[in-house]
């Protein structure tokens, strides 16, 4: 590991503080917590967690809707040294508990409504010290507000010494099977991926932007956040975890939004609604888009909608987004042979994109294999996982699992995956997951999930299931045992019961075939539309 010292990131929030104290940070409806209030809060609750023993490379669990507190939260794990694990708050208790018990966290800080996670991570993680409740503490429990209102006098510096390779964010992606694995993401190379959001996605950013964040703050859209903290631009969070488009173009009025990030499916819903003309969006500089390949008649129709606002990146968590980018003067509502149409963009800068073979030797233009990926931007490995390291970072490359192919100018083309995994408005779904829990169904023998086409989020889900002999299960049924075990973004939007699966002649259940078939049949409108 690298022990050069580098700056904390957590500085990124104390120089907007010095620099602009009175300018707003973060706007929740009529809220406003400004540079300077921001961070005393953040000063104030790592004083407090650092007297209670919290401190370097300790793991904070949040789990928690998007709000100032997981926004602090974020700064609060930075400052400390500690490691930020922020979990999707729709995920189901037993999803959360093998997440904190596997990240080993010591603090766990949740809002509201989301008591059975915390008990679930409780009854898994004997390491689990310190419980901070958003809204009223339960026993045993303290208020996060506590900690921000302990310390009146506050030292001009509070970040911990770290180093290039110290762990600051545990961002954790599924792999193609088994549990989801802990990227971990570290001061050094974070530091770069800011920078290189800042080139290639907003160049220009300042103090002067607002940003508008759609999207979870514990995934693509903190990175995002983090963005805008480095330059002083505020962000805006929407007032509730439910997607209203008429709130979204009216924020975006009123606080003169000039960028945003969100997945292609949220953008269709947005530039698809009404309310888009009856707002003035004008202010707008860049719609950043990633996570999924976006229709082309869809990504049409929202240039005609917005203008020339468009940027797509491609990149998994992985390498932090940073693998291709396709900035606005390259997105056209024509059809225009001399836009790269279909492509996800060129290399991010200082990162190097190549397409290998399976022996792993770099392939020509126009030849297809599978996209990797090297530069800065890549992560530091999987936490405790050096099975996955060694395949996911063979040969100095990181090996996205994607196939694709680059053309004479270096554009990158997407053609498929090498894995069963698909993307359904904008979240990777691992079908193996799915597919063990529904196994456990009394009623199920065999099951099968693949993605298949959908027009509103891209992918979505289909089970096929095999019936146990003599049993009859429905898919209201599959849809019952599935509630509570299985966060609802991830549940198949379909389920069909098959007498058996086609089997290749090693046993095995090729999805081609299964995808193959379901398609085949929706054609013939027998199932699966």
């Amino acid at each position: 590991m690298t022990m050069t010292p580098v700056m904390n990131l957590g500085h990124f929030l104390t120089s907007a503080a010095r620099r602009l104290p009175d300018l707003p940070g973060l706007v929740q409806g009529d809220r406003v917590w400004t540079w300077s209030e921001l961070n005393r809060r953040v000063d104030s609750a790592v004083l407090a967690l650092r007297a209670q023993g919290i401190g370097k490379s300790d793991r904070i669990l949040v789990h928690s809707r998007n709000s100032n507190i997981l926004f602090e939260s974020m700064w609060v794990a930075f400052k400390l040294g500690a490691v930020w694990v922020p979990m999707n708050f729709r995920l189901t208790p037993p999803e959360v508990a093998y997440l904190g018990a596997s990240s080993r966290a010591r603090v766990m800080i949740y809002d509201h409504g989301f008591e059975a996670q915390v008990d679930a991570v409780r009854a898994e993680s004997p390491a689990l010290e310190l419980v901070l409740s958003i809204g009223e503490p339960r026993e045993g429990e303290r208020r996060y507000e506590d900690l921000v209102d302990l310390n009146a006098e506050l030292p001009p510096d509070v970040e911990a010494e770290v180093a290039y390779d110290d762990p600051l964010w545990l961002f954790y992606t599924s792999g193609t099977t088994g549990r989801p694995k802990a990227a971990m993401l570290t001061h050094g190379q974070m530091a770069f991926v800011v920078t290189n959001h800042l080139c290639d996605l907003m160049p220009g950013t300042t103090e002067r932007d607002a940003s508008l964040a759609i999207a979870p703050l514990s995934h693509g859209a903190g990175v995002h956040a983090l963005t805008q903290v480095a330059r002083g631009a505020r962000t805006i969070l929407l007032g509730s975890d439910r997607l209203d488009p008429d709130e979204a173009w009216a924020l975006v009025e009123r606080h003169r939004i000039t960028n945003m990030f969100t997945v292609p499916s949220i953008v269709k819903i947005l530039v698809e609604h009404e309310a888009v003309d009856r707002y003035d969006h004008s202010s707008l500089r860049y719609v950043i888009y990633a996570g999924a390949p976006m229709y082309r008649e869809d990504q049409k129709h929202a240039l005609r909608k917005l203008g020339k606002v468009l940027v797509q990146y491609y990149g998994l968590g992985e390498a932090t987004g940073n693998i291709t980018v396709l900035p606005p003067h390259l997105h056209t509502a024509e059809d225009d042979p001399s836009y790269p149409i279909g492509s996800c963009g060129y290399a991010r800068t200082g990162m190097e994109v190549g397409i290998l073979d399976p022996e792993g030797r770099r392939l020509p233009p126009g030849e297809a294999g599978e996209i990797c990926v090297r530069g800065p931007a890549v992560f530091a490995g999987y936490s405790d996982n050096p099975e996955a390291n060694a395949k996911a970072l063979a040969g100095g490359w990181f090996h996205t699992g994607d196939l694709g192919h680059l053309d004479e100018r270096g554009f990158l083309y997407i053609t498929g995956r090498s894995s069963d995994m698909y993307i359904s408005g904008g979240s990777n779904i691992y079908p193996r997951e799915i597919e063990e829990l529904l196994l456990q169904h009394p009623a199920v023998a065999e099951a099968a999930v693949v993605g298949v086409p959908h027009p509103k989020w891209g992918e979505t889900g289909v089970a096929v299931l095999v019936p146990e002999a003599g049993q009859n299960p429905s898919a209201e049924d599959i849809f019952a045992f599935l509630d509570g075990r299985l966060s609802k973004y991830k549940w198949p939007t379909t389920v069909v019961f098959w007498p058996e699966l086609p089997k290749s002649g090693y046993g095995k259940v090729p999805k081609q075939m299964v995808r193959k078939l379901l398609l085949e049949r929706a054609e013939q409108g027998q199932e699966v539309k």
